[in-house]
């Protein structure tokens, strides 16, 4: 049998093509609006896609989990550091969701990783109930997700539409309450992370005095 080559993995490919598209969209921030919108949002929908393709061809794996949020929170520092750019009075609010992003979720990728689960999104049932309902419920996610994007690229839409209508700002309001209640979850995040990797810490201190 021929050996696999993971790196063409069809959710793989899905997940360069992503950052294909937030590349593009990075540059085009400058000059182009709503071209770059258009391609950020698409790399943040296809992330739905990846996972569904990485199902349905058994091709789960860790590589495609670590591109996978990485793609996620590199594209969303980015538009972040854009954001800073385009109203510095809210500098701190961008850097503290960028630390808050980073961290919560590198963290529990790394603690889901040693428990042994191939991604950050499959979680132990018995665990956090927010985090549970959160990666369980595929609507839920998609949602919190796709809310908290469209709320960073309105930020940055409005600052180049002269004269929005009222409905824009409707949507912003709504998407802003998700994006609140998605840093919320960070914060369950890092602390239900925090508490399994001092658990696994805490697990491999005592088999080490067993075998002393």
């Amino acid at each position: 049998m021929a050996q696999e080559n993971i790196f063409l993995f069809v959710p793989n490919l899905i997940g360069y093509a992503r950052i294909v598209l937030a590349l593009l969209s990075f540059f085009l921030m400058p000059c182009c609006p709503w071209s770059a919108s258009f391609c950020y949002m698409l790399s943040a929908l296809l992330d739905s896609l990846d996972g569904h393709a990485a199902r349905a061809y058994n091709q789960c794996t860790k590589f495609g989990a670590m591109l996978d949020m990485l793609t996620d929170r590199c594209a969303t520092m980015c538009l972040l550091v854009n954001l800073s750019l385009i109203y510095p009075s809210y500098t701190f609010l961008f850097q503290l969701s960028m630390c808050l992003d980073i961290a919560s979720h590198w963290l529990h990728l790394h603690s889901s990783t040693i428990k042994g689960s191939t991604s950050h999104k499959t979680i132990d049932l018995s665990g956090n109930p927010i985090l549970r309902v959160y990666y369980t419920s595929k609507s839920v996610l998609f949602v919190m997700c796709s809310g908290n994007e469209l709320f960073f690229c309105l930020l940055y839409l409005l600052h180049h539409i002269e004269e929005p209508a009222g409905w824009v700002y409707c949507l912003l309001g709504l998407c802003g309450i998700i994006s609140l209640l998605k840093s919320a979850i960070s914060v369950v995040h890092l602390i239900t992370a925090s508490q399994n990797m001092v658990a696994l810490d805490k697990a491999e201190r005592e088999q080490s005095r067993k075998t002393q």
